[in-house]
């Protein structure tokens, strides 16, 4: 990790250091709930994130959700001060911004951490490998105990793009690849789903049909995220009729993205307004397959 220079912002009595940071959304093929592996698809929604490493106190304010616990981020700032081993300034601000609904499954979790992260290192002017980067991340969100399985599939597919698939358990990266540009519908239910009401058992218990789609999302992604999400929404309940819909109106695949409610629907590039069209879905937020940068 090396330390470099970073944007600088002029104060009375000296400088403060702004750094920024950007990640984006991903959806689910493999959900890693039940067998440990998951797989995700990076798409092009985008989480900013703003860090001043001087002012009066500590504030996070996020944007797009002014009604969420700061503490996940809190987590980030401290936990990545500490991998700098530099201390933690006694006041600083953190400004965060997502296109990326909470709570519905699109890893604005993992997004977020990833971007807060970026955002504090180049405040001080740090360059971390990519990988150790998501793995902080991926640290972050177990302390603040917003993900279930450590979510390394969801902060590689934010930050990596492409198809990628994971073991969650060693926080290895096992396969990951370009599947080029589709159109992606995602629609959003108003009602949110915490980690903390999920049915952990009965997805547990689905292991072996899990690790069968492991295999299948490496050839066809997009026919694992449709079986993908029959298996979640059979275990946790979810009504997963817009996913029928999608697939009888030319979807590739759909599915319930990670525990839901959210459903990923994805379609042949420049296919999404027609899709709408055709099937009358409302609360729907279109978006691309994100190429990998790697």
């Amino acid at each position: 990790m090396d330390r470099g220079k970073g944007p600088c912002h002029t104060y009375e009595g000296g400088f403060a250091l702004i750094g920024k940071g950007v990640s984006h959304g991903a959806v689910t093929v493999i959900n890693a709930m039940p067998c440990g592996m998951g797989a995700t698809i990076g798409v092009t929604l985008k989480t900013s994130s703003k860090f001043e490493n001087e002012a009066d106190g500590k504030a996070v304010t996020i944007s797009n959700d002014p009604s969420e616990d700061p503490v996940m981020a809190e987590i980030c700032v401290s936990e990545t001060y500490k991998r700098m081993r530099l201390p933690e300034p006694d006041g600083w601000s953190l400004d965060i911004s997502s296109e990326i609904p909470i709570s519905r499954g699109l890893k604005s979790s993992s997004s977020a951490c990833n971007a807060i992260i970026s955002s504090v290192l180049n405040s001080e002017g740090f360059d971390m490998d990519v990988i150790d980067r998501i793995r902080l991340g991926v640290d972050c969100a177990r302390k603040a105990g917003v993900t279930v399985t450590g979510s390394f599939d969801d902060a590689c597919g934010c930050e990596l793009g492409g198809l990628v698939i994971t073991d969650n358990g060693k926080d290895t990266l096992l396969y990951r690849r370009d599947i080029g540009e589709y159109d992606v519908v995602i629609h959003v239910p108003a009602e949110k789903i915490r980690k903390t009401g999920l049915p952990l058992e009965r997805l547990r218990s689905m292991s072996s049909e899990s690790e069968r789609l492991v295999e299948m999302a490496k050839t066809d992604p997009f026919g694992a995220m449709t079986l993908n999400g029959k298996l979640i929404a059979t275990a946790s309940g979810i009504d997963d009729r817009v996913s029928g819909l999608a697939m009888e109106n030319g979807a590739l695949g759909a599915g319930i993205s990670g525990s839901g409610p959210a459903t990923a629907i994805v379609l042949m590039s420049g296919d999404a307004k027609g899709f709408i069209e055709r099937t009358g879905l409302d609360n729907v937020i279109i978006t691309r397959t994100r190429r990998p940068l790697l």
